[in-house]
């Protein structure tokens, strides 16, 4: 069995990790002259997610904390690009939602965990 390093066994990391899959999977689709916009702003935001929870995890106090708030401005980065593309009508209702509540539920864990922190 391999070894998983601290961040690999949070749930909130695994959690990251879906959302930039989900966002990578949904911006396939995209207008292709979006490709260097909002394509490539939406999963940048979301791969910074689960990057800055793994680093994070490898401070300890205050930067430890620092790190989980740049995650979740990361996810609400995320989230401000889904409303842009739902309004842009590039995705449907039902990926709008399914999308909007993986993040929702994403970032009320990032809260919940950095809330769970001394410092």
């Amino acid at each position: 069995m391999e070894y998983k390093f601290n961040f690999e066994k949070l749930e909130i990391w695994n959690l990251a990790i879906e959302l930039a899959l989900t966002v990578y999977n949904l911006t396939k689709k995209f207008p292709e002259d979006e490709k260097y916009g909002i394509t490539m702003q939406m999963r940048r935001a979301s791969t910074s997610v689960s990057a800055n929870i793994a680093e994070g995890m490898t401070r300890s106090g205050k930067d430890r904390k620092r790190f989980l708030q740049i995650s979740f401005g990361s996810s609400i980065e995320v989230l401000n690009f889904l409303i842009l593309v739902y309004k842009l009508n590039y995705i449907t209702e039902e990926e709008y939602s399914e999308v909007r509540n993986q993040t929702q539920e994403l970032t009320n864990k990032i809260n919940a965990f950095y809330k769970s922190l001394p410092g």
